[in-house]
Protein backbone atom coordinates (compact mmCIF):
# COMPACT_ATOMS: atom_id res chain seq x y z
CA UNK A 1 0.00 0.00 0.00
CA UNK A 2 1.20 3.38 -0.58
CA UNK A 3 2.08 6.21 1.74
CA UNK A 4 1.79 9.81 1.69
CA UNK A 5 5.12 10.84 -0.76
CA UNK A 6 5.69 13.99 0.49
CA UNK A 7 7.03 12.29 4.01
CA UNK A 8 9.63 11.29 1.52
CA UNK A 9 10.83 15.04 0.98
CA UNK A 10 10.89 15.64 5.03
CA UNK A 11 13.37 14.68 7.26
CA UNK A 12 12.27 13.92 11.03
CA UNK A 13 13.64 16.68 13.85
CA UNK A 14 16.86 17.15 14.11
CA UNK A 15 16.61 18.74 17.24
CA UNK A 16 14.27 15.86 18.53
CA UNK A 17 16.79 13.41 17.20
CA UNK A 18 20.03 14.91 19.19
CA UNK A 19 17.14 15.74 22.56
CA UNK A 20 16.46 11.58 21.79
CA UNK A 21 20.45 10.48 21.70
CA UNK A 22 20.87 13.00 24.61
CA UNK A 23 18.39 10.58 26.99
CA UNK A 24 19.85 7.06 25.84
CA UNK A 25 23.49 8.59 26.76
CA UNK A 26 22.40 10.23 30.26
CA UNK A 27 20.10 6.50 30.91
CA UNK A 28 23.28 4.85 30.76
CA UNK A 29 25.10 6.74 33.29
CA UNK A 30 26.90 9.53 31.05
CA UNK A 31 27.18 13.13 32.25
CA UNK A 32 25.49 15.48 29.50
CA UNK A 33 25.18 19.02 29.10
CA UNK A 34 21.87 19.31 27.04
CA UNK A 35 22.20 23.02 25.11
CA UNK A 36 19.85 21.70 22.44
CA UNK A 37 16.52 22.29 22.51
CA UNK A 38 14.71 25.60 22.33
CA UNK A 39 13.12 25.23 25.66
CA UNK A 40 13.33 27.99 28.03
CA UNK A 41 14.41 26.55 31.33
CA UNK A 42 12.25 28.92 33.49
CA UNK A 43 8.62 27.30 35.07
CA UNK A 44 6.04 29.63 33.49
CA UNK A 45 5.26 32.01 35.97
CA UNK A 46 3.14 31.01 38.67
CA UNK A 47 0.30 33.47 37.86
CA UNK A 48 -0.63 32.45 34.97
CA UNK A 49 -1.02 28.88 36.49
CA UNK A 50 -3.20 30.31 38.98
CA UNK A 51 -5.11 31.69 36.52
CA UNK A 52 -5.61 28.49 34.42
CA UNK A 53 -5.89 26.50 37.74
CA UNK A 54 -8.77 28.59 38.86
CA UNK A 55 -10.82 28.57 34.90
CA UNK A 56 -10.71 24.59 35.48
CA UNK A 57 -12.36 24.43 39.07
CA UNK A 58 -14.76 26.99 37.19
CA UNK A 59 -15.56 24.66 35.04
CA UNK A 60 -13.86 25.87 31.86
CA UNK A 61 -13.53 22.38 30.70
CA UNK A 62 -15.44 22.71 27.38
CA UNK A 63 -15.33 24.00 24.35
CA UNK A 64 -14.33 27.51 23.80
CA UNK A 65 -15.07 29.82 21.13
CA UNK A 66 -13.81 29.09 18.00
CA UNK A 67 -11.54 32.49 17.40
CA UNK A 68 -10.53 32.31 20.92
CA UNK A 69 -11.89 34.58 24.28
CA UNK A 70 -12.27 37.94 22.99
CA UNK A 71 -11.28 39.39 25.88
CA UNK A 72 -8.04 37.35 24.69
CA UNK A 73 -8.02 38.61 21.98
CA UNK A 74 -8.46 42.45 22.60
CA UNK A 75 -5.34 41.94 25.26
CA UNK A 76 -3.36 40.11 21.93
CA UNK A 77 -4.15 43.50 19.95
CA UNK A 78 -3.46 45.41 23.01
CA UNK A 79 0.14 43.88 22.87
CA UNK A 80 0.39 44.14 19.28
CA UNK A 81 -0.42 47.71 19.26
CA UNK A 82 2.22 48.31 22.10
CA UNK A 83 4.87 46.49 19.72
CA UNK A 84 4.16 48.16 16.66
CA UNK A 85 3.39 51.70 17.59
CA UNK A 86 7.42 52.62 17.33
CA UNK A 87 7.33 51.81 13.85
CA UNK A 88 4.29 54.99 13.75
CA UNK A 89 1.33 52.46 12.96
CA UNK A 90 -1.72 54.15 14.32
CA UNK A 91 -3.91 51.14 13.00
CA UNK A 92 -5.00 48.53 15.91
CA UNK A 93 -5.96 45.26 14.75
CA UNK A 94 -9.23 44.35 15.11
CA UNK A 95 -9.34 41.92 17.85
CA UNK A 96 -13.54 40.92 17.06
CA UNK A 97 -12.12 40.45 12.74
CA UNK A 98 -8.69 40.73 12.81
CA UNK A 99 -6.97 38.22 15.28
CA UNK A 100 -7.53 34.68 16.02
CA UNK A 101 -6.00 32.25 19.03
CA UNK A 102 -4.33 29.10 17.76
CA UNK A 103 -2.75 25.87 18.93
CA UNK A 104 0.59 27.22 19.40
CA UNK A 105 2.95 29.12 16.85
CA UNK A 106 3.37 25.66 14.79
CA UNK A 107 -0.22 25.88 14.23
CA UNK A 108 -0.39 29.41 13.78
CA UNK A 109 2.26 29.23 10.94
CA UNK A 110 0.13 26.16 9.63
CA UNK A 111 -2.84 27.61 9.32
CA UNK A 112 -1.71 30.94 7.84
CA UNK A 113 -0.10 28.97 5.34
CA UNK A 114 -2.87 26.91 4.38
CA UNK A 115 -4.84 30.29 3.82
CA UNK A 116 -3.18 31.34 1.07
CA UNK A 117 -1.39 28.30 -0.40
CA UNK A 118 -2.14 25.76 -3.61
CA UNK A 119 -0.55 23.67 -4.72
CA UNK A 120 2.63 24.50 -6.77
CA UNK A 121 2.79 27.97 -4.87
CA UNK A 122 6.22 28.83 -4.10
CA UNK A 123 7.10 30.52 -0.74
CA UNK A 124 10.87 32.42 -0.17
CA UNK A 125 12.53 30.99 3.27
CA UNK A 126 15.49 32.23 4.49
CA UNK A 127 18.25 29.78 4.82
CA UNK A 128 19.10 28.81 7.07
CA UNK A 129 15.81 29.13 9.01
CA UNK A 130 13.54 26.62 11.51
CA UNK A 131 13.40 23.68 9.27
CA UNK A 132 9.21 23.59 10.10
CA UNK A 133 9.04 26.80 8.10
CA UNK A 134 10.12 24.87 5.20
CA UNK A 135 8.59 21.48 5.96
CA UNK A 136 5.24 22.88 6.47
CA UNK A 137 5.16 24.39 3.05
CA UNK A 138 5.77 20.59 1.52
CA UNK A 139 3.20 19.14 3.59
CA UNK A 140 1.07 22.06 2.17
CA UNK A 141 2.12 21.11 -1.56
CA UNK A 142 3.59 24.29 -2.52
CA UNK A 143 7.61 24.67 -3.33
CA UNK A 144 9.62 26.10 -0.57
CA UNK A 145 12.97 28.34 -2.29
CA UNK A 146 15.98 28.58 0.00
CA UNK A 147 16.93 32.49 -0.14
CA UNK A 148 20.59 32.40 1.57
CA UNK A 149 21.37 34.21 4.03
CA UNK A 150 25.06 34.59 4.93
CA UNK A 151 27.32 34.92 7.75
CA UNK A 152 28.72 37.55 6.13
CA UNK A 153 25.42 39.77 5.72
CA UNK A 154 24.46 39.03 9.14
CA UNK A 155 22.15 35.94 8.83
CA UNK A 156 20.03 38.21 6.86
CA UNK A 157 19.24 37.79 2.59
CA UNK A 158 20.41 40.74 0.67
CA UNK A 159 17.49 42.57 -0.33
CA UNK A 160 18.05 41.96 -4.45
CA UNK A 161 18.29 38.03 -3.17
CA UNK A 162 14.78 38.14 -2.75
CA UNK A 163 13.63 40.20 -5.60
CA UNK A 164 15.54 37.90 -7.85
CA UNK A 165 14.10 34.58 -6.27
CA UNK A 166 10.42 35.59 -6.87
CA UNK A 167 9.11 33.94 -9.88
CA UNK A 168 5.04 33.85 -11.28
CA UNK A 169 4.30 31.18 -8.85
CA UNK A 170 5.70 32.87 -5.49
CA UNK A 171 3.02 33.50 -3.35
CA UNK A 172 5.07 34.34 0.00
CA UNK A 173 7.67 35.66 1.94
CA UNK A 174 8.46 33.70 5.18
CA UNK A 175 10.30 35.62 7.65
CA UNK A 176 11.24 34.96 11.75
CA UNK A 177 13.04 37.99 13.38
CA UNK A 178 14.49 37.53 15.99
CA UNK A 179 15.74 34.25 14.23
CA UNK A 180 15.78 30.81 14.78
CA UNK A 181 18.98 29.68 14.65
CA UNK A 182 20.99 32.77 14.29
CA UNK A 183 19.92 35.27 16.58
CA UNK A 184 19.60 37.72 13.25
CA UNK A 185 17.70 41.22 14.00
CA UNK A 186 16.83 43.42 10.88
CA UNK A 187 16.98 46.88 11.21
CA UNK A 188 13.65 49.47 9.91
CA UNK A 189 15.77 50.08 6.30
CA UNK A 190 16.00 46.37 5.96
CA UNK A 191 12.36 45.57 6.94
CA UNK A 192 10.79 48.86 5.01
CA UNK A 193 12.88 47.32 2.01
CA UNK A 194 11.82 44.06 1.91
CA UNK A 195 7.84 44.97 2.68
CA UNK A 196 8.06 47.25 -0.30
CA UNK A 197 9.22 44.24 -2.51
CA UNK A 198 6.24 42.13 -1.40
CA UNK A 199 4.10 44.69 -2.86
CA UNK A 200 5.37 45.41 -5.30
CA UNK A 201 5.04 41.87 -6.53
CA UNK A 202 1.46 41.45 -4.95
CA UNK A 203 2.58 38.31 -2.28
CA UNK A 204 2.23 37.53 0.71
CA UNK A 205 4.81 38.02 4.11
CA UNK A 206 4.41 35.39 6.74
CA UNK A 207 6.20 37.15 10.01
CA UNK A 208 6.98 34.69 12.56
CA UNK A 209 7.83 36.96 15.94
CA UNK A 210 7.64 34.22 18.52
CA UNK A 211 11.14 35.92 20.32
CA UNK A 212 10.02 39.37 19.86
CA UNK A 213 10.64 39.78 23.52
CA UNK A 214 13.73 38.38 23.52
CA UNK A 215 16.25 40.75 22.49
CA UNK A 216 20.04 42.42 23.41
CA UNK A 217 20.01 45.73 21.87
CA UNK A 218 16.62 47.87 20.59
CA UNK A 219 14.07 46.52 20.08
CA UNK A 220 12.76 44.50 17.22
CA UNK A 221 11.19 45.99 14.23
CA UNK A 222 7.98 44.24 13.72
CA UNK A 223 6.58 43.57 10.20
CA UNK A 224 3.17 44.48 11.67
CA UNK A 225 4.54 48.45 12.32
CA UNK A 226 4.35 49.31 8.83
CA UNK A 227 0.78 50.44 8.34
CA UNK A 228 0.82 50.82 4.15
CA UNK A 229 1.67 47.41 4.23
CA UNK A 230 -0.70 45.49 6.76
CA UNK A 231 -2.83 44.01 4.11
CA UNK A 232 -0.46 41.86 2.64
CA UNK A 233 1.16 40.93 6.17
CA UNK A 234 0.67 38.30 8.36
CA UNK A 235 1.79 38.43 11.59
CA UNK A 236 1.75 35.00 14.00
CA UNK A 237 3.51 34.65 17.50
CA UNK A 238 3.10 32.36 20.84
CA UNK A 239 3.18 32.62 24.54
CA UNK A 240 5.74 29.28 24.40
CA UNK A 241 9.32 31.79 24.65
CA UNK A 242 8.27 34.91 25.48
CA UNK A 243 6.39 33.43 29.17
CA UNK A 244 7.84 30.24 29.03
CA UNK A 245 4.54 28.44 28.43
CA UNK A 246 6.08 25.77 25.72
CA UNK A 247 3.95 23.15 26.77
CA UNK A 248 0.26 25.25 27.29
CA UNK A 249 0.15 25.41 23.06
CA UNK A 250 -1.06 28.69 22.45
CA UNK A 251 -0.72 31.14 19.71
CA UNK A 252 -2.30 33.65 17.93
CA UNK A 253 -2.74 35.28 13.67
CA UNK A 254 -3.36 38.92 13.22
CA UNK A 255 -4.16 39.91 9.67
CA UNK A 256 -6.26 41.10 7.16
CA UNK A 257 -10.13 39.91 7.56
CA UNK A 258 -9.75 37.97 4.98
CA UNK A 259 -6.83 35.73 6.20
CA UNK A 260 -8.35 35.47 9.31
CA UNK A 261 -11.69 34.27 7.31
CA UNK A 262 -10.27 31.51 5.67
CA UNK A 263 -7.44 30.36 9.03
CA UNK A 264 -10.70 30.22 11.00
CA UNK A 265 -12.01 27.71 8.58
CA UNK A 266 -8.52 25.63 8.92
CA UNK A 267 -8.52 26.16 12.48
CA UNK A 268 -11.78 25.08 13.28
CA UNK A 269 -11.40 21.90 10.80
CA UNK A 270 -7.98 21.17 12.77
CA UNK A 271 -8.18 21.61 16.58
CA UNK A 272 -12.03 23.39 17.31
CA UNK A 273 -10.94 25.47 19.55
CA UNK A 274 -8.44 26.07 21.97
CA UNK A 275 -8.99 25.03 25.95
CA UNK A 276 -10.50 27.65 27.55
CA UNK A 277 -8.56 27.26 30.85
CA UNK A 278 -5.64 27.68 28.47
CA UNK A 279 -6.90 30.57 27.15
CA UNK A 280 -7.43 32.60 30.65
CA UNK A 281 -3.97 31.71 31.21
CA UNK A 282 -2.72 33.39 28.05
CA UNK A 283 -4.91 36.36 29.21
CA UNK A 284 -3.61 37.15 32.54
CA UNK A 285 0.02 36.54 30.67
CA UNK A 286 -0.73 39.33 28.54
CA UNK A 287 -2.66 41.79 31.59
CA UNK A 288 -0.80 41.20 34.76
CA UNK A 289 1.77 43.61 35.61
CA UNK A 290 3.99 41.10 37.86
CA UNK A 291 4.14 38.56 34.74
CA UNK A 292 5.59 41.31 32.96
CA UNK A 293 8.55 41.73 35.37
CA UNK A 294 8.69 38.48 35.22
CA UNK A 295 9.12 38.19 31.45
CA UNK A 296 11.79 41.11 31.53
CA UNK A 297 13.71 39.25 34.22
CA UNK A 298 14.02 35.97 31.98
CA UNK A 299 15.41 38.67 29.37
CA UNK A 300 18.07 40.03 31.30
CA UNK A 301 18.65 36.54 32.47
CA UNK A 302 19.30 35.13 28.90
CA UNK A 303 21.59 38.65 28.17
CA UNK A 304 23.57 37.10 30.95
CA UNK A 305 24.40 33.96 29.62
CA UNK A 306 24.84 35.53 26.02
CA UNK A 307 27.70 37.60 28.10
CA UNK A 308 29.11 34.18 29.53
CA UNK A 309 29.46 32.62 26.12
CA UNK A 310 31.34 35.68 24.81
CA UNK A 311 33.54 36.29 27.48
CA UNK A 312 34.94 32.92 27.81
CA UNK A 313 34.83 32.58 23.65
CA UNK A 314 37.50 35.79 24.41
CA UNK A 315 39.82 33.43 26.16
CA UNK A 316 40.10 31.12 23.06
CA UNK A 317 41.25 33.84 20.92
CA UNK A 318 43.18 31.45 18.64
CA UNK A 319 40.28 29.02 18.69
CA UNK A 320 38.84 27.28 15.17
CA UNK A 321 35.18 28.09 16.23
CA UNK A 322 33.62 31.82 15.45
CA UNK A 323 31.48 32.76 17.89
CA UNK A 324 28.83 35.35 16.65
CA UNK A 325 26.98 37.20 18.84
CA UNK A 326 23.49 37.10 18.72
CA UNK A 327 20.87 40.02 18.47
CA UNK A 328 17.99 38.17 19.70
CA UNK A 329 16.77 34.86 20.53
CA UNK A 330 18.29 32.35 22.97
CA UNK A 331 20.93 30.71 20.33
CA UNK A 332 23.98 30.67 19.40
CA UNK A 333 24.90 29.64 15.61
CA UNK A 334 28.67 28.62 16.40
CA UNK A 335 30.95 28.92 13.27
CA UNK A 336 33.01 25.53 13.10
CA UNK A 337 33.85 25.72 9.06
CA UNK A 338 37.78 26.10 9.50
CA UNK A 339 37.40 22.56 11.25
CA UNK A 340 36.18 21.19 8.08
CA UNK A 341 34.04 18.25 9.09
CA UNK A 342 30.38 18.07 8.40
CA UNK A 343 27.78 19.79 10.66
CA UNK A 344 26.58 15.98 11.65
CA UNK A 345 29.14 14.32 12.47
CA UNK A 346 30.49 17.06 14.27
CA UNK A 347 27.65 16.98 16.45
CA UNK A 348 28.27 13.46 16.90
CA UNK A 349 31.63 13.90 18.24
CA UNK A 350 30.92 17.03 20.41
CA UNK A 351 28.18 14.86 21.79
CA UNK A 352 30.17 11.74 22.58
CA UNK A 353 33.46 13.37 22.91
CA UNK A 354 33.15 16.59 24.94
CA UNK A 355 29.42 15.60 26.42
CA UNK A 356 27.45 18.54 25.20
CA UNK A 357 24.41 18.41 23.19
CA UNK A 358 24.08 21.02 20.04
CA UNK A 359 21.89 20.92 16.78
CA UNK A 360 23.33 20.40 13.45
CA UNK A 361 23.73 23.64 11.67
CA UNK A 362 22.22 21.38 7.83
CA UNK A 363 19.36 20.58 9.92
CA UNK A 364 18.10 24.41 9.18
CA UNK A 365 19.31 24.29 5.25
CA UNK A 366 22.25 24.06 3.58
CA UNK A 367 23.75 27.34 4.29
CA UNK A 368 23.92 25.80 7.94
CA UNK A 369 26.10 23.38 7.37
CA UNK A 370 29.63 23.76 9.04
CA UNK A 371 27.72 25.35 12.01
CA UNK A 372 26.27 24.18 15.04
CA UNK A 373 23.16 25.71 16.85
CA UNK A 374 23.71 25.99 20.65
CA UNK A 375 20.45 26.76 22.70
CA UNK A 376 21.24 28.65 26.31
CA UNK A 377 18.18 29.03 27.61
CA UNK A 378 19.84 26.84 30.48
CA UNK A 379 21.71 27.50 33.70
CA UNK A 380 24.37 29.60 33.63
CA UNK A 381 26.63 26.41 35.07
CA UNK A 382 25.21 24.28 31.79
CA UNK A 383 25.96 27.25 29.80
CA UNK A 384 29.50 27.93 31.08
CA UNK A 385 30.73 24.80 31.19
CA UNK A 386 29.08 23.91 27.88
CA UNK A 387 30.66 26.76 26.03
CA UNK A 388 34.24 25.89 27.93
CA UNK A 389 33.82 22.48 26.89
CA UNK A 390 32.99 22.98 23.18
CA UNK A 391 35.55 25.70 22.88
CA UNK A 392 38.55 22.85 24.78
CA UNK A 393 37.38 20.53 22.20
CA UNK A 394 37.64 22.40 19.60
CA UNK A 395 41.42 23.40 20.22
CA UNK A 396 42.36 19.77 20.51
CA UNK A 397 41.30 19.10 16.85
Amino acid sequence: MEFNLQFNEIPQSATVAVADKVLRLKAAGKEIIPLQVGDPDFRTPQGIVDAAGQSLQAGLTHYGPSRGFLDLRQAIAARVQKRVSGCGNGKAYDPEREIIVTHGGVHAYYVAMQSILNPGDEALIPDPSWATHTNMVRLLRGKAVPVAASPENGFLPLIEAWESAITPKTKAMVINYPANPTGAVPDYAYMEALLGIARKHNIWVISDEVYDNIYYGEEPVSAAGFAEHRDHVILINSFSKTFAMTGWRIGYIAGPERLIDNALKASQNSITSVAPFIQKGAQFALTDKKVQEEILEMRQTYARRRAIILEIAEEFNESPVKVIPPKGAFYFFLDFRPLKIPSVDLCERILDEAGVGLVPGVAFGAQGEGFARLCFAASDADVRNGIRAIMDWADRQ
